[in-house]
């Protein structure tokens, strides 16, 4: 049943394709346990014991307690699939629980490190300068993700909204608002790439040669120019992080954050507020009578 569920996993529930080899990956690691342990039972036939017997069986492993909890909602999806399907009547991982994780943290640029660095760098006029300034600040002015970046096609555009349509996780589309400064810069970029690039189609934001940007291009692009910024950690991500922390700092309400992000749940957007709880500390310390 294995392929049917990747199948499923890949048409119905339209997971991105990291995500679906990453769960045909934990899906095949479990049935070679049970192929070792349990005289090679399909895993569709595995019970709750079998299952927990996996996951002792990972942390006595040392395997980090993300990469267990990725495995169990492998087999949390797995397990309703094959319930929906009615091959199994009872679903064994009712009783499985995740493991608990150290909150992570995510990092962000400060805005003086953000503002130093896009209004105070020569980028240049060339054809790639105009571009890697634009992935700047479209990263930092949108929060989009990279796959989203790298994804923007022509039409994607409306420039006398000042709105860009992405497509986001699970194929979700988004429109996202954005400043003044990007019409110039986009302006700028069509003009230098309609004259430089001769071979191209739809995609927004190419190479000399017409191609489309690459992930590892834009972090390298990302990580030369935060060079300079107090962050540990510089890829397009952190630009994300950044736009979200940047906006909470500033008061924007939450639940739009979480729309602007294109997050499923609040939860995802509530690790943001801790980097604004500093600020809030030092309102409280100036106007509280008893702070």
């Amino acid at each position: 049943m294995g392929d049917s569920f990747i199948k499923y996993l890949k048409f119905e529930k339209r997971y991105s394709s990291k995500t679906v080899i990453s769960y045909q990956t934990d899906l095949h690691q479990f049935q070679e346990f049970l192929n070792r342990v349990f005289d090679a039972i399909p895993s569709e036939e595995a019970n709750h014991g079998m299952i927990r017997s996996w996951i002792v069986s990972l942390v006595e492993g040392k395997l980090d307690a993300v990469s267990v909890n990725r495995k169990i909602a492998c087999l949390r999806s797995y397990y309703k699939f094959l319930i929906k399907k009615a091959i199994v009547a009872k679903d064994p991982m009712a009783k499985i629980k995740i493991l608990k994780t150290k909150k992570k943290l995510p990092h962000f640029v400060q805005e003086a490190d953000m503002v130093k660095m896009l209004d105070h760098t020569e980028f240049g006029n060339t054809f790639e300068n105009l571009r890697d300034q634009l992935v700047l600040e479209l990263l930092y002015g949108t929060g989009m993700r990279l796959s989203e970046l790298i994804g923007l096609k022509d039409s994607s555009i409306n420039l006398s909204d000042r709105t860009l349509k992405v497509l986001g996780k699970r194929n979700k589309e988004r429109v996202i608002p954005f400043g003044v400064n990007l019409v110039v810069l986009i302006k700028g970029y069509l003009k230098s790439r309609n004259k430089e690039v001769e071979k191209r189609n739809d995609q927004f934001l190419v190479m000399k040669t017409g191609a489309p940007l690459y992930p590892v291009m834009v972090n390298r692009t990302v990580k030369k120019y935060l060079q300079g910024s107090n962050v540990e950690k510089k890829s397009p991500h952190v630009l994300r992080h950044t736009y979200a922390t940047h906006l909470l700092n500033k008061g924007a309400e939450i639940n739009a954050v979480k729309d602007l992000l294109g997050h499923s749940s609040l939860a995802a957007t509530q690790v943001y507020t801790h980097n604004s709880m500093d600020k809030l500390k030092k309102v409280f310390d100036q106007a509280h009578p008893k702070a």
